[in-house]
């Protein structure tokens, strides 16, 4: 008894001694630890944001009141509501009338009342959704006439921004709304627009002829992919930017587009349709742009320099979102890089982040380019850049 007490006491002994051990090393990390917290972040001031204004809708009690009219349109059932869907339809149409193959100033005030029945009538359709058809063709007539008034525009002219900004990202808002609220079978979710012409390769993709030189305009799934469509100081509904090449001989498009992961990468479209995808803009090059008019294959010269680049050689992604170096490419380079080889410029105006708060979570990313080319931009492009009137939406 005596020896295994002594025993006892010697393990017990030992067992202090690595507990008084470990006690020290764990104190030693946790001040280290404490001493690297104590390192001062970098300052927002070595953080280059935009020197730019965020945008702001400013109307909560407007939101509100189309909320409140929603739920009374869903309670008085739609045959007590036909009349005035139809009114609202009619006044929608009159405005589009008003402001169609005119040329107005961003500051007119039909863009404003455009732009307030456009809303005022979506709430009623998201409750009716019989006649999402026709306000769903009106919102498509609306898109093309305000980008082709957007060619005469000052794409420095905040103006201009907001402007084409309100009623292209607003008119996207309400139809995804009416989705959103509507039977699938009633509200389909494709939307066509503009069926821009082109001579270039072509092959149908869900129902939509897709042409070499395309743009495929996407949101994805992913955490990441709300931060870039919704960073930018005019938050979108896209985060990526994809270029098509499309086989002249076999039709087989190829999807050239850049990710985070490797780089720039060759996809088939079922491929790129298998990563998840929340929405899909298909964007063409106007026709009627001097450069396709001496040149109508442009698009599809573009596409195939993009592809050959791609196959012949690693081009690593451009964390830095620097535009203007081409040497690495982040997912909208890989579209704006070609075409201003080939004389056309995408963003004439470039994206802007100016949040200090956002600026910081994309430097953790490796960002430094806060002034650059943003997915969500693309669909509010000025129409006299080399921007496409807009072709279909999936």
């Amino acid at each position: 008894l005596l020896v295994l007490d002594n025993s006892f006491h010697l393990i017990n002994f030992k067992m202090k001694k690595m507990s008084m051990k470990k006690l020290k090393i764990t104190s030693v990390v946790l001040i280290l630890i404490y001493l690297i917290l104590l390192i001062p972040e970098p300052g927002i001031d070595k953080i280059e944001v935009a020197k730019r204004t965020q945008f702001v809708w400013d109307r909560d009690s407007f939101w509100h009141e189309l909320e409140k009219q929603f739920t009374i349109a869903r309670e008085s059932g739609c045959d007590n509501l036909s009349g005035q869907i139809n009114n609202l339809l009619n006044n929608f149409t009159q405005e589009l009338d008003a402001i169609e193959n005119q040329v107005l100033n961003p500051d007119d005030s039909k863009f404003e009342n455009l732009m307030n029945i456009m809303f005022e009538t979506a709430p009623l359709i998201g409750a009716c959704p019989d006649s999402s058809e026709k306000y769903i063709e009106l919102i498509s007539r609306m898109r093309q006439s305000v980008k082709v008034n957007s060619r005469y525009w000052n794409p420095d002219d905040p103006i201009a921004r907001n402007t084409l900004y309100k009623l292209i990202y607003g008119g996207r808002a309400a139809v995804e709304e009416i989705m959103l609220q509507s039977n699938e079978q009633i509200t389909s979710p494709l939307s066509r627009g503009i069926d821009e012409p082109s001579v270039t390769p072509f092959t149908t993709f869900l129902g939509v002829k897709i042409h070499s030189g395309d743009i495929l305009v996407s949101r994805g799934g992913a955490p990441t992919s709300a931060l870039i469509s919704r960073g930018s100081d005019y938050p979108g509904n896209f985060s990526h930017v994809a270029l098509v090449y499309v086989n002249p001989i076999t039709k087989i498009p190829s999807i050239i587009e850049s990710h985070i992961e490797k780089g720039v990468a060759i996809a088939s479209m079922d491929d790129y349709i298998k990563d998840k995808k929340l929405r899909i803009m298909v964007l063409r090059l106007r026709h009627d742009l001097p450069q396709l008019i001496a040149d109508p294959m442009l698009p599809h010269e573009a596409a195939k320099a993009s592809l050959d680049r791609a196959l012949h050689e690693h081009i690593p992604y451009d964390f830095e979102m620097d535009y203007k170096d081409t040497s690495a490419l982040f997912c909208s380079e890989v579209a704006s890089s070609v075409y201003k080889n080939l004389g056309i410029t995408l963003w004439m105006g470039r994206s802007t982040i100016s949040s200090a708060g956002t600026a910081r979570l994309l430097a953790g990313f490796g960002v430094k380019n806060f002034e650059t080319q943003e997915p969500s931009d693309l669909e509010s492009a000025f129409g006299r850049c080399g921007m496409a009137r807009y072709g279909n939406f999936i």
